[in-house]
């Protein structure tokens, strides 16, 4: 069985928020990813039972291969619909944030939520957490994903026996791809309770698995091939590797988003290896590397995250940012291998 999320009196307060409420909106991170995009849909699931109509505002485009759970076609995205979003937000008397610790992680996205006057209730994993406005904060970094505190949220306030497959397929594949298809930050016992549950909804996660996985385009797999051969540094005496992905490389293979997607968690195939970098410039933005990192056992990653690439994260999955050249990125990358070398061997 399942400890308590919330205290009593939380519980008491996200219940008369909710209540209360009558225009909701759930917004998520930008470059939202499965953990993001599946808590999204799973709670909103959730508040339909209580007779509610939310909204999904997400920042930007998620990847083609998330397209097929169900509510994807209602999520309204910020970047092509702004006027939409800006006034869901100046009309919403309550806003979710899910799956990100402060407003810069939704990017141009962060004005409208900021302004809203609406009370804001934080479901998120991540160290750090910063949300100005914030009525409820859940934060809970010691969770595999936002998507399991999605799932202990609603378990606590007895309504999982009421909901179905279209929130419990969502919920398991936001834990499934935080966790790198639970190989990683997933060791607690109470995760595969959560599994065994989310099971009896009559969900296949075999077919997850192969939606998520499974359901590339030839360009990613031809991507990936390129990036091993060609662009993979393995540093073996410090048993770390990196990569990086051009803006040509991007053009060259016809990339769109999510094709990226576990290419950083290969390098750890190597034996020995503890820390894997992925660097990838912005298709459209000069000047924005987008990093991602990986590392096996107790190496910090999110240490190193935060200290060379302004970002963070969990032990063994993080990312960040780089605002300069590709060039610039390797050299920073090659400087925090260096300085975590102790570490590392």
């Amino acid at each position: 069985m399942l400890k308590d999320l919330l205290s009593p009196a939380e519980c008491g307060m996200l219940r008369s928020l909710i209540d209360g409420a009558h225009n909701i909106v759930i917004c998520c991170h930008v470059n939202p990813d499965g953990d993001a995009i599946g808590a999204s849909l799973g709670w909103a699931e959730y508040l339909k039972t209580l007779g509610k109509e939310p909204a999904i505002v997400v920042p930007d485009q998620f990847p083609d291969f998330l397209q097929w759970m169900p509510g994807t076609d209602t999520i309204v995205r910020y970047d092509r619909r702004k006027d939409e979003a800006d006034a869901l937000f100046a009309g919403s008397d309550l806003v979710f944030c899910l799956d990100f610790n402060q407003p810069s992680r939704t990017d141009a996205m962060a004005d409208a939520l900021v302004g809203a006057a609406a009370p804001k209730v934080m479901f998120d994993h991540h160290l750090a957490p910063d949300m100005p406005g914030c009525s409820l904060m859940v934060s809970r970094t010691e969770m595999c994903s936002t998507s399991e505190i999605v799932f202990r949220v609603v378990w606590q306030l007895g309504g999982f026996d009421r909901l179905g497959a279209a929130f419990a397929a969502p919920v398991y594949c936001g834990m499934m791809t935080d966790t790198g298809g639970f190989t990683y930050n997933s060791t607690r016992p109470g995760i595969y309770f959560i599994i065994s549950q989310l099971l009896t909804k009559q969900i296949d996660k075999d077919k997850i698995y192969r939606n998520v996985y499974n359901n590339y385009s030839e360009n990613r797999l031809r991507l990936v091939g390129y990036v091993l051969y060609r662009k993979l540094v393995v540093d073996r005496a410090r048993h770390a590797a990196f990569f990086t992905l051009t803006r040509r490389d991007l053009l060259d293979f016809h990339f769109i988003k999510g094709d990226a997607e576990g290419l950083v968690n290969i390098p750890l195939q190597i034996k020995g290896l503890k820390l894997s970098i992925s660097l990838r410039e912005d298709r459209d933005r000069d000047n924005l590397v987008w990093v991602s990192l990986r590392s096996v056992d107790d190496f910090p990653c999110n240490k190193v995250a935060e200290m060379f690439f302004n970002g963070g994260g969990h032990l063994n999955a993080s990312g960040g940012r780089l605002n300069c050249s590709i060039d610039e990125a390797v050299e920073i990358t090659k400087r925090a291998i260096a300085h975590f070398e102790p570490t590392l061997k």
